[in-house]
């Protein structure tokens, strides 16, 4: 077990070092970072000044000391200050990350609620009714883009019905606001959970043990949630998962369209049109990061559930 785990912290930390590498080089290649600085290319800055600012940001240094240099203070959580706000960067995330937390948790709830039990019943109700509507709730699903479900869902029940609010995120907590985006955002996901289910229980409700255990006269709701459920849950934990990460990261369609001030809107509107190079290169980081960790949790839940993973 001990091993297993070291392997994949190894493995964590290879990505991060790939990555990171990966975003650096980017950063100096597209142009000199001092351009951000000091508009129009350092018109109207003297050369003394311009070299003194390279100093400043480290580029007197060979490439591979600035890359450890700024990869300490990334991993300090120092990500530097933004050029358009003002402000470290660290400020401005951890402003903005509370809100998306809200809404990936909910979305994240929408998809599991939704997609597991229906898998789960349409595999054990393999051709009948049942399976034929959740096939058909999957194929709209993931058919249906999340920005036609999230206007279809404002025309319908708040301006239509008038029954939910939208275009905005409540200072005091409010169910009624989380709602829409929370449905809108876990609607795909559910899908995709939905159809990973089914397969993988139809996978395993035709495996020997199934068949022995009913044999044997094990009961039908315990053969399906204790014995095939388990054993058809990795992949589903592996998309579930991953789309917690994704989640984290921002849901910038969801986010543009409610009007929700989460980090994937603010790596748009903030970091990407302002061309402000601290603040994207802090975004992308804890992007990395989150995925990374989540991971890494996938990893240690397969083990828990399957513990013949581990030997592999």
């Amino acid at each position: 077990m001990v091993q297993f785990f070291a392997r994949r912290l190894v493995f964590m930390f290879i990505s991060v070092v790939g990555a990171t590498v990966v975003i650096f080089t980017l950063s100096r290649v597209a142009q000199d970072p001092r351009e951000l600085f000091v508009p129009d290319s350092g018109y109207g800055i003297s050369p003394e000044a311009w070299e003194e600012l390279g100093n400043k940001l480290g580029f007197d240094k060979p490439v591979v000391v600035q890359y450890f240099l700024w990869l300490g203070r990334m991993l300090k959580g120092d990500f530097g200050e933004s050029l358009s706000m003002q402000q470290p960067v660290s400020h401005i995330i951890g402003g903005k990350i509370g809100a998306t937390v809200q809404l990936a948790i909910g979305g994240w709830i929408v998809a599991i609620i939704v997609g597991v039990p229906i898998g789960v019943l349409a595999a054990v109700q393999r051709g009948t009714v049942f399976d034929y509507l959740g096939r058909g709730v999957a194929l709209f699903g993931q058919a249906l883009p999340a920005f036609f479900v999230g206007i279809v869902l404002i025309l319908i029940f708040a301006v239509h019905f008038e029954w939910l609010p939208v275009a905005t995120r409540p200072v005091n907590f409010d169910i009624k606001f989380y709602i829409l985006p929370c449905i809108t955002l876990g609607w795909a996901p559910a899908a995709g959970i939905m159809r990973l289910t089914r397969s993988s229980m139809l996978e395993i409700m035709d495996s020997e043990f199934v068949k022995l255990a009913r044999a044997k006269g094990v009961s039908n709701f315990k053969i399906i949630w204790k014995h095939a459920l388990r054993n058809s849950l990795i992949p589903p934990l592996t998309s579930a998962l991953l789309l917690m990460a994704g989640f984290l990261n921002g849901a910038l369609v969801v986010e543009t369209i409610f009007a929700w001030p989460g980090i994937g809107w603010l790596a748009l509107s903030r970091a990407v049109y302002d061309n402000d190079l601290p603040l994207l290169l802090g975004t992308v980081f804890v992007f990395i990061a989150i995925y990374l960790v989540f991971a890494l949790l996938a990893d240690i839940l397969y083990a828990l559930i399957d513990p013949r993973i581990r030997y592999s």
